[in-house]
């Protein structure tokens, strides 16, 4: 993970690089708290364009709630 991080540092531009980093950071954390990270990813970007900027803390991985899978 480290290393991928330093190399996204050359994705065009520094904050290009940044963001990639944040992002994997992200899908990171999902999968260490349990999630499947593809579902906590569409999750997230369902919600995000009507979750209320002083609720956004409740899509973070260790906090949000993902619906149940159906088997």
């Amino acid at each position: 993970m480290v290393i991928g991080r330093n190399n996204w540092l050359f994705a065009g531009r520094l904050r290009a690089g940044k963001r990639a980093a944040a992002v994997m950071s992200l899908v990171h954390l999902a999968r260490l708290n349990g999630h499947e990270p593809y579902a906590y990813l569409k999750v997230v970007l369902e919600r995000l364009p009507t979750q209320p900027a002083s609720r956004i803390q409740e899509l973070l991985p260790h906090r949000c709630q993902l619906p149940r899978p159906t088997s």
